[in-house]
């Protein structure tokens, strides 16, 4: 059975093990990020994928995603609808409501910028024994589950056998 807690609380190696691997996840992914023409920012980057999530957003809702004020990613917007990477459409209910989607080339940025990413860490992961490869891929299974456990308010922490 995986202990997510010793008997003092939150064991601060496992937790300094997960983010040494994380600067390394961090690392591959800005890696992509760098090689994708045209280079995106970080929170273009972050924009990109939430209009790819929730097609149709609004200008609001982006910024509450990305956790910025409203003229900030107003702003970070009108970058990406001037580049060509998302059209501004007004809203069906509300005309007057802008809704957010992604271009083609947008979309063609992405698969590309996730296919080097993926081979990136394949590489990486071969470099890994098979036992490790399937522990790690169960726990990062794991670990993202319990993040979406804790952003939906479940409060059970994971246990497996």
């Amino acid at each position: 059975m995986v202990e997510h807690h010793g008997p003092d609380g939150p064991d601060p190696m496992r937790a300094a093990a997960v983010d040494d691997a994380a600067q390394a996840l961090l690392a591959a992914w800005d890696a992509a990020r760098e090689q994708a023409k045209p280079r995106l920012s970080g929170p273009q980057l972050s924009a990109l994928i939430v209009v790819e999530r929730e097609e149709g957003i609004n200008l609001r809702g982006l910024a509450g995603q990305l956790k910025m004020i409203l003229s900030s990613a107003s702003r970070l917007c009108d970058r990406l609808v001037a580049s060509g990477l998302v059209e501004r459409v007004p809203g069906q209910v509300d005309r007057r409501e802008i809704a957010l989607y992604l271009t083609a080339s947008s979309r063609q940025l992405l698969d590309e910028l996730r296919a080097t990413r993926r081979a990136m860490l394949t590489t990486v992961l071969d470099r890994m024994t098979p036992g490790g490869r399937a522990a790690l891929i169960r726990g990062l299974t794991e670990f993202a589950a319990a993040v979406t456990d804790a952003e939906t308010g479940k409060s059970e922490p994971a246990r497996t056998a």
